[in-house]
């Protein structure tokens, strides 16, 4: 994360109080981690960091658009990303990470980077099915389950034929 400095917060000066910081998100946040699947991208990151003694709480609003190749098409295209997310840190005597949203850091850590949180965020946020925006009316059509409408009527048609009579000659087996 050397490249990225301008995620840097320094709370070790910040006071016991509720903060607020501005990004901007660009092709050199995505540039920074191997293997990204987003390589393009721009918006803005809106973070509220409420700090108290024991612990920081992490608000973020992300508003950001990132291009994404289309899967059916191989067309790039631009797709929108809206997240609001919330991360809790925690004062302690080690670095660790309790869950997803938990973290605990030591009590003397002056600054921490929020670079990764935001990237993953969005990249969390980006479908596993990447379609052009032209596909999407087509794509939800083709998925939607077909319903089959069986009436009374059809169901006493079937109740009304004989028994097949290899299921009689097992439930006679069945019987002994």
């Amino acid at each position: 994360m050397k490249g990225l400095r301008e995620f840097q917060i320094d709370i070790f000066s910040l006071n016991h109080k509720q903060h607020e910081f501005e990004f901007e998100i660009g092709d050199r946040l995505f540039s920074q981690f191997e293997y990204s699947i987003i390589e393009h991208g721009r918006g803005k990151c809106h973070l509220i960091l409420e700090k108290s003694e024991t612990m920081m709480t992490l608000n973020f609003q992300i508003d950001a658009s990132v291009e994404l190749i289309c899967d059916r098409s191989l067309d790039n295209f631009d797709y929108p990303v809206k997240v609001d997310e919330k991360v809790i840190i925690k004062f302690g005597e080690d670095n660790y990470s309790l869950s997803e949203d938990v973290i605990v850091i030591k009590q003397d850590t002056s600054s921490i980077n929020v670079a990764e949180f935001v990237y993953e965020f969005i990249t969390l946020a980006v479908p596993l099915k990447k379609l052009h925006p032209r596909y999407e009316d087509e794509f939800e059509e083709d998925d939607e389950p077909e319903m089959i409408y069986t009436s009374q009527e059809d169901e006493e048609e079937d109740n009304s034929q004989e028994p097949d009579p290899r299921w009689e000659a097992l439930k006679k087996l069945k019987g002994k």
